[in-house]
């Protein structure tokens, strides 16, 4: 578990440190952006720290003080570096991948390593940042970071001095102190350490789960007091930590030794034995003690009456702690819980569903007004659960968007073009499930429109457009869809070779008319291309398949718009959900079929209306339909009142044709196994309240093959029609 959150962090931190590389890329260096591309890096380093992983450790030692130097102004930060930093950022991600594989004692490319960390350390000055972290033996105190505070007298020691009163439920948390103070000893020398165990509880009520040790440290080393407190950053909160600098005043020491549970003699002792105090230090802190004990006032408070530091300084101080605690009761708001608990959670709700629609039907046969209003109840209740359910496994598409922007900084400058990346919609959200589906259709997409779709820079020029070309990223919801376009404003796709290539592989007649998105459908055939060169980039069409067969088992659509000269958009459309959907239930003699009711429409009459040619005439306007018994070859029915149920896809509408109409009623969906994947027009299935199993139809499907034959129908009529005229002008 530790594990697996310290990768699912490190990924995150990564991801942050590169949106802000990126974003300094094209605006410019910001001191915010700066300090999220240090931070990411100090806590990447600080994480592996507390787990022993040496390798991240070391390597994110270096890149943190090249990021140090940058944070201080003393080294700019040119495109160079950020290439170099865009590098080092992947090879962070290789070792934290390796950790995650349990194979973190292998180093995974050492040549790359050796590459990164000399241009690192060539940046630093030779011998200025060592591979790993050094101990030294003192430090000065301004090489150690301390900064004099007016008033009192100081110590003599040139050490750091640490008391340490871990909380006892530390290792509740998964955290263990030792790993805090190997940490501790990466950063410096730990030149003296005392255990204190006087919090030990005797035997009858010791607890094995509790933390009852308490450190006294003293340190040397040449890092600040930030790097010393980063250390603890994770039981900083719960845990009593106390930080003296090198020199510190004698009035922090009296502090220290009042406010610690130990007795102040024994205290002493541990001072004096560990360098951090000379024993006429001590005296003088023990005659100030005896004179003047230590009220149990604030520290801020205590040091203002002793004139150790000004009142601002303390207002100051206090300020920026409550911001502290305040971002931490704000982060305290999120949990982060694993995809297979929500899994289980969404299954149990869906068996929820089930029983509740169960329990309605036994309600309406037992006609009792009572059990009809607490069946009523049940079921305002049930959906009110699986609207929170599947709220949970609802995340941004941000998540796939955010990848992109490297992706095409890398890719513009490996083809010698400019091309700019424009997100829209990232907040918009969608199944986790999908998300995870989604990335390489995207990625897919996005190479092809880069290397095929937008031209060279001296090609656009001579076309009269901008010399940079644009890539747009945008999602929204439409129709209870989530809708994903991938645009580029480039030379848009060759209809006339790509109708040439489909006529030569036999996918179309040479006589056959066809619709522009009948041709550009044309390029999902497996093998399909029309490139003339291989690149290190597919051509477009090349692969599609794959991007159209993972985006149909997502139960979702694909289609391609085009322009000549003007650019192409693939637009993608999805289900919001994959596990429960609310349903709108038909029947065709004893079989009943499910069509999601955020598809439908209307529901009319067949009665009355012209239907020859699988064509009725609706409100002035040809609408193609399908009918079911013929779908799926049920027996033919005599004396039946037909409906036509009106479904809409995107911008298609179509008809099903269905003998009764049975209402509303929520749709756990089930998958239809290997067996029948291949079927066409069914999506899934789903259990009715009395444990009868219903077919969802794929309504998509059923648009396309509605759309199709009266696009076939056109064109025959349009076949038929040319002899007369030929006929007619000879």
């Amino acid at each position: 578990m530790a594990r697996d959150a310290l990768v699912q962090e490190a990924r995150e931190l990564l991801a942050a440190m590169e949106n802000a590389l990126l974003e300094i890329e094209a605006e410019g260096a910001s001191p915010d952006a700066i300090n999220a591309i240090f931070r990411a890096a100090h806590t990447i380093k600080g994480s592996a720290g507390l787990f022993a992983f040496d390798r991240i450790v070391g390597f994110t030692h270096i890149v943190e003080s090249v990021l140090d130097r940058v944070r201080n102004g003393t080294q700019p930060l040119d495109e160079p570096l950020m290439a170099l930093l865009l590098e080092c950022s992947d090879y962070i991600a290789a070792l934290v991948d390796a950790i995650e594989a349990r194979r973190e004692d292998i180093e995974p490319d050492p040549e790359r390593r050796a590459r990164l960390e000399d241009a690192l350390n060539a940046l630093l000055g030779a011998g200025a940042a060592p591979k790993a972290p050094v101990a030294v033996a003192t430090a000065a105190p301004e090489a150690a970071g301390q900064v004099e505070v007016e008033g009192g007298e100081s110590v003599s020691s040139d050490n750091w001095h640490l008391s340490l009163r871990f909380s006892p439920d530390v290792l509740r948390h998964g955290m263990d102190p030792m790993s805090f103070l190997r940490y501790l000893g990466t950063l410096g020398r730990i030149v003296h350490i005392v255990t204190l165990p006087d919090a030990m509880p005797p035997a009858e009520e010791f607890d094995a789960e509790s933390c009852y040790l308490g450190f006294e440290i003293d340190f040397a080393s040449e890092v600040d007091r930030q790097t010393i407190e980063g250390v603890f950053e994770f039981v900083r909160e719960d845990s009593d930590i106390r930080i003296l600098p090198p020199h510190g005043k004698v009035a922090e020491y009296i502090s220290l030794i009042g406010a610690l549970p130990e007795p102040a003699g024994r205290l002493g002792e541990i001072l004096v034995k560990g360098g951090a105090l000379t024993q006429a230090e001590l005296e003088q802190v023990l005659a100030h003690q005896a004179a003047e004990p230590v009220p149990a006032k604030p520290i801020g408070t205590l040091l203002v009456e002793r004139e150790v530091v000004p009142q601002a300084v303390v207002a100051a101080a206090l300020t920026k702690q409550k911001q502290g605690e305040e971002k931490r009761a704000q982060e305290q708001k999120f949990i982060k819980v694993e995809v297979n608990k929500l899994d289980a959670l969404i299954d149990l709700v869906g068996e929820l569903v089930i029983a509740g629609a169960a329990t309605n039907l036994l309600a309406r046969k037992q006609k009792d007004p009572q059990f009809e209003e607490v069946s009523q109840a049940l079921s305002t209740l049930v959906e009110q659960i699986r609207d929170a359910a599947l709220t949970l496994r609802m995340v941004p598409i941000g998540e796939v968007f955010q990848r992109f922007p490297r992706v095409v900084r890398d890719i513009s400058r490996e083809l010698g073009k400019e091309i700019q990346l424009v997100v829209t919609g990232a907040d918009t959200e969608l199944d986790k499930s999908m998300v995870e589906k989604l990335s390489d259709p995207l990625m897919h997409i996005v190479r092809n429109a880069m290397d095929h779709g937008i031209e060279s820079t001296a090609a656009r020029v001579d076309a009269g457009k901008p010399a940079g070309g644009t890539l747009r990223l945008n999602a929204y919801h439409e129709s209870g869809s989530i809708v994903i376009e991938v645009s580029d404003d480039g030379k848009g796709l060759d209809r006339e070779r790509i109708l040439k290539k489909g006529i030569e592989r036999g996918l179309v007649q040479p006589d056959q008319v066809l619709s522009d998105s009948e041709v550009f459908r044309l390029i999902f055939e497996a093998g399909f291309s029309t490139a003339e060169t291989v690149t290190n980039l597919s051509g477009r069409g090349v692969g599609m398949d794959v991007v159209r067969k993972n985006i149909e088992a997502l139960r979702g659509e694909v289609e391609i718009l085009s322009r000549a000269g003007q650019g192409t958009t693939v637009r993608i459309r999805l289900p919001l959900t994959l596990a429960i959907i609310d349903g709108f239930q038909v029947m065709v003699g004893e079989s009943t079929f499910v069509i999601p009711l955020e598809l439908v429409v209307e529901c009319i009459d067949v009665g009355g209306h012209d239907t020859r040619h699988n064509i009725v005439k609706l409100r002035g306007e040809p609408l193609p339909f399908v009918r079911l018994r013929e779908l799926f070859d049920l027996p033919p029915a005599t004396g039946v009142r037909e409906s036509l149920v009106v479904v809409q896809y995107g911008q298609h509408r179509a008809g099903v044709v269905v003998d009764r109409l049975m209402g509303e009623f929520q749709a756990v969906i089930k998958p239809l196994g290997l067996l029948f994947n291949q079927v066409r027009g069914i999506s899934g299935s789903t259990i009715l309240g009395d444990g009868r199993v219903a077919l969802i139809l794929d309504v998509p499907n059923l648009v396309q093959r509605a759309s199709r034959a009266q696009a076939a129908l056109a064109w025959q009529g349009q076949a038929t029609s040319m002899p007369e005229q030929t006929g007619g002008n000879s």
